[in-house]
């Protein structure tokens, strides 16, 4: 069954449309301005409540917690995470070069204050691997640790808390400029970091994070190469000092991968089925620890332990904000990754699951976060990837799973944690290695992105290969300039068309995908796929003088038959006045119209419903080829003009040089009006479209 559509009604110029349906009243515009900024200075208890739910999310969701419901599993979810936070905290410590217990504070009050501020349901925030890589390289160019030193000693001990004073820094450095983002309502910004760059930058960032860890699984005392070329520096170390590998160590390696990958494995095609998923890394901490300390293999095979995990809370003090200036620039890089990543997440799984967040309250949520930890000793955080898969996995409903997640922690840090001291390094450095297996994973979303779009595939190329050929902070500012890059050629090199009409409707397509699609006799449709600026007006006057035929031999040729034509009209009628007539000079004017109607464009209608933009080059462009379109006696028209363009148009003077009649809101309102105007002679010219 097909349907029809019968429409009758007036052609419609943008002027008349405004006229019969625009707003009439401006003033009220103004008054509503002010009314509405009286508004929002004004704060009744209605507004602090709404203000105080907003900014405070745990007010919204918490008095419509379902207990019954949600409890269990955000117990059991909470509980689970908390149970992998504790190795996985101890050993991203070992990727910020500082000491494990650092991991752990890490992994608790980030924890807490997310749950208060964020509104990511499931978002599991702590220790990030990336994160951890990025600020352990700011540490250790600041505070290098000679490979001699004795981490027991005194030297140690200073240079341990220099090491945390710059870690801490760098996060109340990333949470400040969260918060600043977030009061300039920036959480836009995200943006910039594309899925296809996020995922690129994870993905060769871990294979930053297993090069790195190949020293400490092989028992290496190796100082961290930094700069670009960093993990061919790093490998070419760790291969040169192969043969001295510490076999002890070499073997507890091997034992730890044995276990953790294919327990793993075994988590990941089971998740469905397995209620939690089994918590290797804490089994495999304890069981390392117990044989360690049972059989001394600490002192007998010089193995690195953890040494010392302090019970209790660290005492609140400022990080070392004099060198604030040295770290500004590395702190920026993760200050977006840290937030993309986390937007990232937390829209994933909002989707997943039916809800919304708040980008800009991420921002708030993350800084506070940031912040208020760094005065604890802690290092930058975010949401995490592994954590967050599996609070989600392990049926995790709302924030408070964050609760018992961090009770798990506070027990650790109180109690449990000096049990840790002869826990071997190289079993945290194989936790490292395993957890970044979803990452490596990503590739493979290649063959996808290859199908959906070229250019996405070679922004994620492109920003995998800087990162890992050059370094991780470069990396990532090659990867987003490289994007927007391919954004900017994009807009530049955007098409243009030549739109055709189909038999008996109003509706235009491009003649090069429609054959069935005929141009109007006389009259040159032409569509521009994207905004006009000074970026792209040499690319479109290109184009648009090509369709049109404007070079300047014809534009001075059909200039001066125009001239001729209207000189000889001038000397017609002087001989009138005069009593004299000449015979042939209607037949020459005639024969010149002939000719310019039977093979030539009369008539140019630009379609504008894809110009998104226009700024004051492009303005100027549109002025100019008005000016060379009448020199050779053709006229312009303009349709489907947004408000934003049309403005700036006229702004600029163009209706100095076009008839403001000649702007419609449709195409075919226009077709329909240059119709009427060659059938019709202009004082009989109806505007009725039927």
């Amino acid at each position: 069954m097909s349907a029809s559509v019968a429409v009758h009604r007036n052609i419609y110029t943008e002027d008349r449309f405004r006229q019969t349906y625009g707003t009439e009243d401006q003033s009220g515009g103004r008054e509503r301005l002010r009314d509405r900024l009286a508004q929002r200075c004004s704060c009744s208890q209605v507004d602090y409540l709404h203000l105080l739910k907003k900014r405070l999310p745990v007010c919204s969701w918490l008095p419509k917690y379902k207990i019954r419901k949600w409890l269990l599993g955000d117990i059991i979810a909470g509980l689970t995470v908390g149970i992998v936070h504790i190795p996985q905290g101890m050993a991203f410590a070992l990727l910020t070069s500082v000491a494990p217990v650092y991991g752990l504070y890490t992994s608790f009050f980030p924890v807490v204050l997310y749950m208060l501020f964020g509104t990511g349901h499931h978002v599991s925030t702590g220790t990030f691997a990336v994160l951890s890589l990025m600020t352990g390289s700011v540490v250790e160019q600041l505070v290098p640790i000679p490979l001699a030193l004795n981490s027991s000693s005194p030297e140690g001990t200073e240079f341990e808390a220099q090491r945390i004073g710059v870690a801490s820094a760098v996060a109340f450095l990333s949470g400040i400029m969260m918060l600043c983002m977030c009061g300039l309502q920036l959480g836009f910004l995200s943006t910039y970091l594309s899925e296809p760059i996020v995922k690129a930058f994870t993905s060769a960032a871990a294979f930053h994070v297993t090069i790195s860890q190949l020293q400490s699984m092989l028992g290496l005392r190796l100082p961290r190469c930094a700069g670009a070329f960093s993990l061919f520096k790093t490998l070419a170390s760790v291969m040169e000092n192969v043969p001295h590998t510490n076999l002890a160590e070499l073997v507890i390696s091997l034992l730890c991968l044995a276990v953790l990958v294919p327990v793993k494995e075994v988590n990941s095609r089971f998740r469905e089925r397995l209620r939690t998923p089994i918590p290797v890394e804490i089994i495999t901490v304890i069981i390392a620890t117990g044989i360690t300390y049972a059989f001394s293999l600490d002192s007998k095979y010089d193995i690195q332990i953890v040494g010392h995990i302090p019970a209790g809370f660290p005492k609140p003090r400022l990080p070392a904000l004099e060198i604030v200036p040295e770290i500004a620039g590395d702190t920026v890089a993760i200050t977006l990754v840290a937030y993309a990543v986390s937007v990232s997440l937390a829209m994933i799984y909002a989707d997943k699951h039916g809800y919304s967040i708040d980008p800009n309250q991420e921002l708030l949520a993350h800084g506070i976060s940031n912040t208020v930890s760094s005065l604890f000793t802690c290092f930058p955080n975010s949401a995490t990837l592994a954590t967050t898969n599996i609070l989600e996995s392990a049926g995790g409903h709302t924030q408070l799973a964050g609760l018992f997640t961090s009770l798990v922690v506070l027990i650790v840090l109180l109690l449990i944690g000096p049990l840790f001291y002869f826990l071997p390094k190289t079993v945290l450095a194989c936790i490292n290695v395993t957890s970044l297996r979803q990452m490596f994973l990503l590739f493979q979303d290649l063959p996808d992105l290859w199908r959906i779009s070229k250019i996405d595939f070679m922004v994620w190329l492109v920003t995998w290969l800087s990162v890992v050929v050059l370094n991780v902070d470069l990396g990532l500012a090659i990867g987003v300039v490289f994007s927007m890059m391919t954004v900017i050629c994009r807009t530049q090199r955007a098409s243009c068309s030549v739109l055709g009409r189909a038999a008996n409707t109003e509706i235009y397509r491009s003649i090069n995908n429609h054959n069935k699609c005929y141009e109007v006799p006389g009259v040159k449709i032409l569509a521009y796929n994207g905004p006009i600026y000074y970026g792209n007006r040499s690319f479109f006057k290109a184009d648009m003088a090509q369709l049109l035929g404007l070079t300047p031999e014809r534009i001075r040729s059909r200039e001066k038959a125009l001239k001729a034509m209207e000189r000889r009209e001038r000397e017609a009628i002087s001989s009138v006045e005069q009593g004299v007539t000449d015979s042939s000079f209607s037949s020459k004017n005639d024969l010149f119209r002939s000719e310019m109607a039977e093979g030539e464009v009369q008539a140019v209608l630009i379609d504008c419903s894809s110009v998104i933009f226009v700024d004051v080059a492009g303005a100027r462009l549109f002025i100019q080829m008005c000016m060379e379109c009448q020199k050779i006696g053709v006229r312009i028209y303009l349709a489907n003009c947004n408000e934003s363009v049309l403005k700036i148009l006229t702004s600029s003077g163009l209706m100095n040089y076009m008839n403001p009649q000649h702007i419609f809101v449709t195409i075919h309102d226009a077709v329909v009006y240059i119709q009427q105007q060659r059938e019709k002679p202009p004082e009989n010219n109806t505007m009725v479209w039927e």
